[in-house]
């Protein structure tokens, strides 16, 4: 019995733990029990740790149709409190002691749901890496950012062991991944995630930059001093992408996407409009969270034809 007690005693011996979110140190004296995560990454990064059983609920997912089969079967009865970005009240009705955020991804920068705003309620917020450049300077953006998410969701949850586990096949497989690819320049690339008279893109803080160059690829928007963001479509048919990465989530299809290019005359000589070269990736996939690294093999296996 002694032996039993100390098996399940485990987790909880581990705590209090301390982790950096953006520009702050939060300690945990336990692990939360009623936890929620706002957009599917972040929902998923949940999953593959086995938190169900912590969790109340998610928000910020199918207001936005991202909810595909594989992540629908995982997430079992686990209810959706907010179809878009909650409320405070929806998150403290829910009598939350953790919410999985970000900047962008459910709150925004003086906005009515932040760290501030929800600690006097007791819900501690961790905030996704990859969003920090919209409250602090970051140097970039890199895999080990969703590396560092998943590690610290194991020290706040008790369950270190498994994402250590996770974080290990991810970087063997990128490994694998890495060795595959040829030597040469790499191909210039576009991601697309919407809008038609100007476009959503990935800058250089934002996800896909890092993906796009695990894959072999430079992002033609690596210079742009932001995340997720609008430009022009002036300097995108100036740098002639040879690769477009179409973002597919909401109501507007990649096939929609993919025709709107087309048969724009200004993209005409674009070589990846000329050379008919699109790769679609999944919302889920293009932001950081367990789904990355077989993306990066997508996309690898799409730039260089293997």
């Amino acid at each position: 019995m002694v032996a039993l007690a100390t098996l399940f005693a485990g987790p909880a011996l581990a705590h209090p733990v301390t982790v950096q979110s953006c520009d702050r140190d939060i300690t945990f004296d336990a692990p939360p029990s009623r936890a929620a995560s706002n957009d599917v990454n972040l929902t998923e990064m949940m999953l593959v740790l086995g938190l169900t059983d912590r969790m109340v609920g998610y928000t910020g997912i199918s207001g936005w149709n991202k909810l595909d089969e594989e992540i629908r079967a995982d997430i079992g009865e686990l209810p959706e409190l907010s179809e878009r970005y909650p409320s405070r009240e929806v998150l403290v009705g829910a009598d939350l002691d953790f919410w999985f955020a970000g900047w962008n991804y459910g709150m925004r920068v003086g906005g009515e749901v932040t760290p501030d705003t929800l600690e006097p309620f007791g819900i501690a917020v961790y905030e996704l890496t990859e969003s920090c450049i919209h409250i602090m300077a970051r140097d970039g953006v890199a895999i080990d950012d969703m590396y560092t998410d998943i590690r610290n969701l194991g020290a706040i949850f008790g369950v270190g062991a498994r994402a250590e586990d996770l974080i290990s096949g991810w970087q063997a497989e990128l490994a694998e991944i890495a060795a595959s690819i040829p030597e040469d320049e790499p191909l210039r690339v576009f991601v697309y995630d919407s809008g038609e008279d100007t476009p959503f893109t990935a800058g250089r803080f934002a996800m896909p930059t890092a993906m796009i160059e695990a894959a072999g690829g430079r992002n033609i928007m690596e210079d742009v001093e932001s995340s997720w963001t609008r430009v022009a479509w002036e300097p995108v048919v100036e740098r002639n992408p040879e690769v477009v990465i179409i973002v597919n989530y909401g109501e507007v299809t990649a096939e929609q996407k993919i025709d709107f290019m087309k048969s724009n005359p200004a993209f005409a000589g674009m070589d990846a409009v000329v050379n008919d070269r699109f790769v679609v990736l999944e919302y889920v996939e293009a932001t950081p969270g367990p789904r990355n690294i077989r993306a990066i093999r997508a996309l690898a296996e799409a730039f260089h034809g293997q």
